[in-house]
């Protein structure tokens, strides 16, 4: 059984980070790509290709080369689920701001 990766395991790997990154700035080709990594390009290609299974990355045939371009709606994803913790975070802040005042009034 082949089970699908979601947006938080392709963007665990700091690879597809940086290939994230690379393509966020401009589509490429999977040359171009690997252009940029250390790796073999059967690596990247592997990196590419999960980062296509999630939806990051989309290609587009142009010619004979295959074009990855940068997919922002699936951040969204990532997006919502930090939301959360950022609510928890500024409350927390909060409360911390007004101790320190506490503290400062007493000074």
């Amino acid at each position: 059984m082949n089970t699908r990766r979601d947006v938080f395991q392709a963007i665990a790997d700091p690879t597809r980070r940086a290939i994230l990154a690379l393509v966020a700035m401009q589509a490429m080709t999977p040359n171009a790509i690997a252009a940029h990594f250390d790796t073999s390009r059967q690596a990247v290609s592997k990196h590419i290709q999960i980062l296509a299974e999630c939806l990051l990355i989309t290609h587009k045939q142009a010619g004979r080369e295959i074009v990855y371009h940068f997919n922002p709606e699936k951040l969204k994803e990532i997006d919502i689920w930090v939301e959360q913790f950022r609510k928890i975070w500024e409350v927390k802040f909060n409360q911390l701001d007004i101790i320190v005042d506490k503290l400062n009034d007493i000074n």
